[in-house]
């Protein structure tokens, strides 16, 4: 277990790393939609390579489509009651707060993960626990550099965001301990439950979010994301 917490301190310390960086450092508003954009597309590999495709291998069409559903009404749900109305734009700090609500549904399955990896014998994922921190810095960057420019105080958004760094680390204490020998069906709905979260956060605020402040060069960003996971993935 303690093994476990460790590992996952350390996938889950580069979000409050991207906040401090977001905080302290004025980028301009271009930088932080082209950093957008590059997590949006690390985070879409992650959906397509290491969540959905995983729960439908392990778990079937049931598991998958269960947490799919569940996981985008969740993150649906919980951006509305951040103040988030149908068709409209949130504000700077609603949209921060969007990103740490899709981060937090991102990361308890995904640290869950990597504990459950430590149950296999071979000592932690490399390939999956640098995919963690990775994707990690392009949403705690970018959502305490909106919620700054929102008029949030520093103390807040860091936390906010340790707050979320800290439930990723007892996901991966938790994954350790309670799915090891859990069912696929089980461990097929937690994967989908990200995949499904992550897609919905990332229609519903990042992509366009990236788009609005990143100009015409974001869809570029978000290739070179998806390119940068992908090589990750394929190296486990």
């Amino acid at each position: 277990m303690l093994e476990a917490l460790i590992w996952g301190a350390v996938a889950c310390s580069s979000l409050i790393i991207g906040a401090v960086i977001g905080l302290k450092v004025d980028a301009r508003p271009r930088a932080i939609g082209l950093l957008l954009g590059f997590g949006a597309g690390a985070l879409i590999s992650a959906v397509s390579f290491e969540l959905a495709s995983e729960a439908l291998h392990i778990g079937g069409t049931d598991s998958l489509a269960a947490g799919l559903a569940a996981g985008a009404a969740t993150y649906f749900g919980g951006s509305r009651l951040l103040g988030r109305e149908h068709g409209t734009h949130p504000a700077a700090t609603g949209v921060g707060a969007m990103l740490a609500l899709g981060a937090l549904l991102d990361g308890v399955p995904e640290s869950a993960a990597l504990g459950l990896t430590l149950t296999q014998g071979d000592g932690v994922s490399v390939a999956l626990l640098a995919a963690v921190f990775i994707s990690n810095l392009p949403e705690s960057i970018g959502s305490a550099a909106i919620m700054r420019k929102g008029g949030s105080s520093d103390r807040q958004v860091l936390g906010l965001w340790v707050a979320v760094a800290v439930a990723g680390v007892i996901a991966c204490g938790l994954g350790f301990a309670l799915l090891d020998g859990a069912s696929d069906n089980a461990i097929g709905i937690v994967q989908s439950f990200a995949a499904g979260a992550i897609l919905t956060m990332l229609v519903d605020t990042m992509i366009p979010e990236a788009t609005k402040t990143g100009g015409d060069k974001t869809g570029l960003a978000t290739v070179l994301g998806f390119a940068v996971a992908l090589l990750l993935s394929a190296s486990q």
